[in-house]
């Protein structure tokens, strides 16, 4: 499916965080301990059989970002194909022990891009798929969101979750109408074993972000927030 059409320009960067639930309103409870405010509203995702609260971090670095605090709806449906799991790995095992035992954990990232078509074939050449596009909307207050974003059958996050999940918005983005809580993103630091390959695909995406090499894969987050500077790591599994 194609992305929607958007007479708005969107540069390649940082869209959102997310951090992964047992229950919506643990995660919200999360963030008001630990990040000293409460997230903003959210909306459903039937396809997926989740829903989730939204947060404004934008800073100078990051324009436009936000935090997702995303949980599987109780009692919801996912109308996925057969044998399709949910985005962001929210189906394995590991990872819903890891919230089970540990409460809610930043678990990824999704970058903007201008194009999803031209950022899945930058990505080819190095054999790696974030997945096919498809195409979503929401009804708010303000209007309608519509964007483009890749799946994977497999909701796997690639390359341990180094590689973003892919989103082209249309003309509007939920950072338009919210407001600003005093919680601020000063840096994500991704770390992978093949440093190479990952900063490769991040050049591919024309992203630039700091890379480390370390043992596992994973994502590190700063945050200034009510509470202090506030630093999220996702889990090992």
């Amino acid at each position: 499916m194609s992305a929607p059409l958007a007479t708005r320009t969107w540069a390649p960067g940082l869209d959102h965080l997310v951090v992964a639930a047992p229950s919506l309103e643990q995660g919200v409870d999360w963030c008001e301990r630990t990040l000293g405010v409460t997230p903003g509203p959210g909306g459903e995702h039937p396809l997926m059989g989740t829903h989730n609260r939204l947060l404004s971090v934008a800073s100078p670095g990051f324009p436009q970002a936000y935090l997702e605090v995303i949980a599987i709806q109780a009692g919801a449906r996912p109308s996925l194909p057969p044998g399709h799991r949910r985005w962001f790995d929210m189906d394995l095992p590991a990872l819903q022990q890891a919230l089970a035992q540990g409460g809610p954990q930043l678990v990824h990232w999704v970058a903007r891009v201008p194009d999803l078509a031209a950022a899945r074939h930058a990505l080819a050449p190095l054999a790696l798929d974030p997945g096919e596009p498809v195409t979503a909307s929401r009804a708010t207050p303000q209007g309608l969101l519509q964007w483009g974003i890749t799946l994977r059958p497999d909701g796997q996050r690639v390359l341990g979750g180094c590689l973003p999940t892919l989103i082209q918005w249309g003309d509007h983005h939920p950072t338009d109408h919210m407001t600003d809580a005093g919680v601020q993103l000063q840096s994500l630091t991704l770390t992978h074993p093949s440093m190479p390959l990952a900063a490769q695909a991040l050049n591919a995406l024309g992203l630039s972000l700091p890379l480390t090499t370390a043992p596992q894969p994973g994502l590190q987050v700063v945050l200034n927030t009510p509470n202090g500077p506030v630093t999220l790591r996702t889990p090992i599994l």
